[in-house]
């Protein structure tokens, strides 16, 4: 019995070690084709934007393509709830967003939990603003609060999604402004900003990369920045005018629970160093983005300082007691 027991722990321990160095080859040789990049949202929002930016270092870095898709709906629920049917294999990744992938499970059932997200790279912010079309009557932030005041409810907003970003934006600001007005959810802020260039709705919760794409269409009234953007220095901020708003998206990627750590430290590792690169960092600066370097190593204690905040923010949307 001893020796059947030495020779059985021997084989298992084999079978560790082959395994190990199995994936640690795999990861050595990865990625050795293209990945699927899935996009929770429709194209033409910022996640589509900054992908489509990204696609051209990361074939520079590793000689594969990175195959932008998209699975919309829900505000990104419908993507985010199929993760874990992914394969583990790394191929295939899916864009992450906060507050929504935190904020949509407290609301109501939406097929995914936050912890089913599992994060690997977060690599830019954009912060919240009110963008108006150029034509708009509305001036200023004082402008159109005078008319949500007149007439509450009457004063529409297109945004991203429900639990989003947006969606907290539009609540802080009824709250801080004492005004009422009409949101309107919409898949993703590029069916959004479509929204308000069509005159579907008067004014849309969006951010500074879209007055960016958009510079000759629209304006902001005021951005949720603790400083004016460097591109739009004659945005006042909303501290600036006396509401306490600073708050905006972050966005990163996720691969399905049980993907190798090997291969998860590989992507995080491949898109900081896409992060890192001095044109990419110019071009995403040209479209208003924030870029920010959360890679594997801190992601925990990043998700764990979001949802701190965002539980606060939950509560205020009355998703929690």
């Amino acid at each position: 019995m001893r020796i059947s027991l030495s020779i059985g722990l021997a084989a298992g321990l084999g079978l560790s070690l082959a395994s190990a160095f199995t994936t640690v080859a795999i990861a050595d040789d990865f990625p050795a084709k293209n990945i699927q990049y899935v996009m929770p949202f429709g194209p033409g929002g910022e996640s589509d934007i900054s992908a489509r930016l990204q696609q051209k270092y990361f074939e520079e870095i590793t000689g594969k393509q990175l195959i932008v898709q998209y699975m919309p709906g829900g505000g990104g629920a419908v993507g985010w709830s199929q993760l874990s049917d992914m394969p583990t294999d790394g191929y295939a990744i899916m864009g992450s967003n906060l507050p929504h992938i935190i904020l949509k499970p407290m609301g109501q059932d939406v097929g995914f939990q936050t912890e089913d997200i599992n994060n690997f790279f977060y690599f830019h912010y954009s912060p919240d603003a009110i963008l108006v079309r150029n034509e708009s009557p509305y001036q200023t932030l004082d402008d159109l609060i005078q008319a949500a005041q007149e007439a509450p409810g009457a004063v529409t907003f297109s945004g991203s999604g429900t639990y989003s970003a947006n969606d907290v934006a539009n609540t802080r600001f009824q709250q801080l402004a004492d005004v009422t007005t009409t949101y309107i959810p919409f898949g993703g802020s590029g069916a959004a900003v479509t929204a308000l260039l069509g005159g579907v709705v008067e004014a849309e919760w969006g951010y500074t990369t879209i007055a960016a794409n958009h510079n000759d269409k629209v304006r902001m009234l005021a951005v949720a920045s603790e400083e004016r953007h460097p591109m739009f220095p004659d945005v006042p901020t909303f501290q600036e005018l006396g509401y306490d708003m600073v708050g905006g998206a972050y966005r990163g990627m996720a691969v399905p629970e049980g993907t190798p750590q090997e291969i998860q430290q590989k992507l995080s590792d491949i898109f900081q160093q896409i992060n890192q690169n001095p044109q990419f960092q110019q071009e995403m600066q040209d479209l208003g983005f924030v870029l920010i370097d959360v890679p594997m190593g801190e992601m925990d204690t990043f998700m764990s300082d979001q949802m701190d905040v965002y539980e606060a923010s939950a509560r205020e949307l009355g998703l929690i007691d």
